[in-house]
């Protein structure tokens, strides 16, 4: 594994922030383990921990508090990695929101490495094309979920039922929520079928109201 000063190439002490993740706060489960080790990689790879981020919370939960305050400190650029235990710590809300929050934290210039798991790894020589792989494969479950909403509502016009459309508030609901958990307006528009301007005056109208 090529050296993080090599990957990132700044010619700096690499500022690095830990994520560590249980899903509860009842004393059956603590994050001693997942941050003894965090920290013993860290010093070995060099790196100074700048920010440590504790949730204990499911990891199906968009709206941990520590996740959320995390990706906003990775948008203001206040650590270079992001060092997590794995990536069912990280999140286990499914395929394309936990491949979306790797890729908000790429666009923002941010790192990352998953301890556990070798190849979710954005430093070293093929940072590049992983990278890449993941906006792929996050492109394809997208389609794949819009693909699914289709058929569902064939199947249901061809078995007579009336389809409406959704109220607003809720669409917008849904839109800010998918925006408070760090995805840009044009991952939404993926996810959702509509263009980015269109989600930023769903937005903006939500917040008019």
């Amino acid at each position: 594994m090529k050296s993080n000063r090599d990957a990132i190439s700044t010619g700096q002490p690499v500022r690095a922030a830990i994520y560590a993740r249980t899903s509860t706060d009842d004393g059956r489960q603590d994050l001693s383990n997942q941050t003894r080790e965090l920290h013993a990689y860290a010093e070995r790879m060099g790196w100074t921990i700048v920010a440590e981020f504790h949730d204990q919370v499911s990891g199906r939960r968009a709206d941990r508090p520590q996740l959320q305050a995390a990706m906003e400190a990775g948008r203001k650029r206040k650590f270079d990695v992001l060092l997590f235990w794995s990536l069912d710590r990280l999140s286990r809300q499914g395929v394309l929101p936990t491949l979306l929050l790797l890729n908000q934290l790429s666009q923002n210039g941010v790192k990352y490495r998953s301890l556990q798991e070798q190849w979710i790894d954005s430093l070293g020589a093929f940072s590049d094309a992983i990278i890449g792989i993941l906006a792929t494969v996050a492109k394809f479950e997208a389609d794949r979920m819009s693909n699914r909403v289709r058929s569902g509502l064939a199947r249901a016009k061809a078995q007579g039922k009336v389809l409406g459309r959704p109220k607003a508030i809720v669409d917008r609901d849904k839109l800010a929520k998918m925006r408070s958990e760090g995805m840009s307006l044009r991952e939404i528009g993926q996810v959702t079928g509509k263009s980015a301007m269109t989600v930023q005056r769903l937005l903006k109208t939500r917040e008019a109201a």
